[in-house]
C-alpha cells in the first residue's frame, strides 16, 4: 500500500472506529484510460455524523494516486467538518488538511477560540517540518477554508512526518464532536449548501475539469454530488 492510500486508510478506520460508522454505498470508478477500475466512492453514515465520503483515484500510468476523505458533520451542528487529502503525483506528496468551518471565524471570536486555537502549534510544527513547502493554492480558494488549513507539497520523509500533524488534527476534532463547540448566530444548514456549492464548484476549484477528463462527465458529477449534497 502507498503511503497516500496508508494515511488515508489509517484515518479512516480511525474515523469509523470512534463514530460507529458504517459503508452505505460502495462505488468502483472506471476511466477510458484503463480497463480495469481507478477509483473507487465510498460513503460512510452513522453515529454523530451526517456521513464520511471518500474517493480514491489510482492511475499509475499518469502519476495519480489521490485519497481524499470529508467528513461532514450534521446539517445543525457547528462543529467543523474535517477533510484529508493525502496525494502522491508521480514527483512529490502532496497534502491538504482541515477542519472547515461551519460560521464565520470573523465574527465568532469564541467558536474561533474553541474550534480552530489548539491547532496553532501544530499549524507552526508542521511548516517547519524540513522538505514540506507550500502547494500553488489561490486566495479564492483558501477564503473557502480556515486559515488553519495544511495545504503542502512533501517529499517522503515529510509526508510521513505529518502523519502526526494528521492524527493530531483528527484527535481534536473527534474532541469538539464530544464536547461540542460554542453556539452561533447563524442559519448553519442554509451556510453550509452556500459554502460546499463554492467549495465543489468546478468553477473555483480546477481539479474538477482533471476529475472529468478521467471519469467522464456523469462519474465526476456522482461524486461532485456526493459530496455538494
Amino acid at each position: 500500500m502507498t503511503l497516500p492510500a496508508a494515511l488515508s486508510e489509517r484515518t479512516l478506520e480511525t474515523i469509523s472506529s470512534a463514530l460507529g460508522l458504517t459503508v452505505s454505498e460502495d462505488v468502483a470508478l472506471t476511466s477510458a484510460m484503463a480497463p480495469d477500475p481507478v477509483g473507487r466512492l465510498r460513503v460512510l453514515r452513522g453515529g454523530p455524523i451526517d456521513k464520511a465520503v471518500t474517493v480514491d483515484l489510482v492511475v499509475p500510468s499518469i502519476g495519480l494516486d489521490s485519497h481524499m476523505i470529508f467528513a461532514f458533520t450534521g446539517s445543525d451542528s457547528a462543529v467543523p467538518h474535517f477533510t484529508l487529502d493525502s496525494v502522491y503525483g508521480g514527483e512529490y506528496y502532496a497534502m491538504h488538511l482541515d477542519l472547515i468551518p461551519r460560521a464565520d471565524l470573523a465574527v465568532h471570536l469564541d467558536y474561533l477560540d474553541a474550534a480552530y486555537l489548539p491547532l496553532t502549534p501544530l499549524l507552526e510544527a508542521a511548516w517547519r517540518i524540513d522538505g514540506v513547502s507550500a502547494a500553488a493554492i489561490g486566495p479564492r480558494q483558501r477564503a473557502l477554508m480556515s486559515p488553519w488549513m495544511v495545504v503542502c507539497r512533501a517529499d517522503e520523509t515529510a509526508f510521513q512526518e505529518l502523519g502526526g500533524t494528521v492524527d493530531a488534527y483528527l484527535r481534536h476534532w473527534l474532541t469538539l464532536l464530544d464536547k461540542g463547540v460554542p453556539a452561533v448566530d447563524t442559519d448553519l444548514a442554509a451556510r453550509d449548501r452556500a459554502n460546499r456549492a463554492n467549495l465543489f464548484s468546478p468553477q473555483v476549484d480546477p481539479v474538477w475539469e482533471q476529475v472529468t477528463r478521467l471519469l467522464g462527465p456523469e462519474q465526476a458529477e456522482r461524486v461532485r454530488g456526493e459530496l455538494e449534497a
